[in-house]
């Protein structure tokens, strides 16, 4: 099943470009799916936003920022917290990209090049930190920290993050996708359902919460 699972046809569009096509995955389109419905979600709940005499959806979607801001807030820390807009987005993009197996499609996440992206993007953004709140010299000195004999380590640890956010959230989802057939070839009826709100919801979050809990330490530790 995981072989079935790993090797399955990953191209779902056909695009005719010169003498060949060009491919369009099906993480890709469920991605465009996600954003499509944050954006609904957001222009639903944004809309007539009012100052004095707030209505009961305002006032929860107030609540809810709030909340997560003090969240992000708390892991990155004042020095760094102008870098919450990016751990929030990325932290609701995951969440709900993990929870999309609800309404029957597969995890974009379950696609180890969204990962990846997720994960470069994210190591980009703690180098690119580091730097601005350095100084190109200072940054690269502090790959000689605490002492110059481990400098190796410190470049190899380049590589080694964007790896482990990557190879950390796609194992996850990838574990939890395998649980669920395995549930449903052996009680196909109640079971998967119950189960189901555990690892697409319960799981998803917890998954989402980790990827930026880790972002978020990575760019704390480099505007330190």
């Amino acid at each position: 099943m995981l072989n079935e699972l790993l090797m399955a046809d990953k191209t779902l569009i056909h695009v005719p470009f010169g003498n060949g096509f060009f491919d369009i995955y099906k993480s890709v389109v469920v991605s465009w799916i996600v954003l499509a419905i944050l954006i609904v979600l957001i222009v639903a709940l944004t809309s007539n936003l009012k100052v004095h005499n707030i209505s009961k959806r305002q006032a929860a979607v107030e609540s809810a920022v709030l909340w997560i801001r003090g969240v992000v807030g708390e892991l990155l820390g004042e020095e760094a917290i102008g870098y919450a807009p990016y751990i929030v987005t990325v932290l609701i993009f995951i969440a709900f990209s993990n929870m999309i197996g609800l309404i029957g499609l597969v995890p974009p996440t379950m696609d180890l090049n969204v990962t990846l992206a997720l994960s470069l993007m994210s190591i980009v953004l703690v180098e690119l930190a580091g730097i601005i709140k350095k100084g190109p010299k200072k940054w690269l000195k502090s790959f000689t920290e605490p002492m110059a004999v481990i400098t190796f380590m410190n470049v190899l640890e380049l590589f080694i993050r964007p790896l482990s956010l990557c190879m950390r959230l796609f194992g996850n989802i990838l574990g939890a996708t395998v649980i669920m057939e395995l549930i449903k070839h052996v009680v196909p009826i109640i079971l998967p359902a119950a189960l189901s709100i555990y690892f697409d919801i319960f799981d998803g979050c917890i998954q989402a919460y980790v990827f930026c809990f880790l972002t978020s330490l990575y760019i704390k530790e480099a505007v330190e």
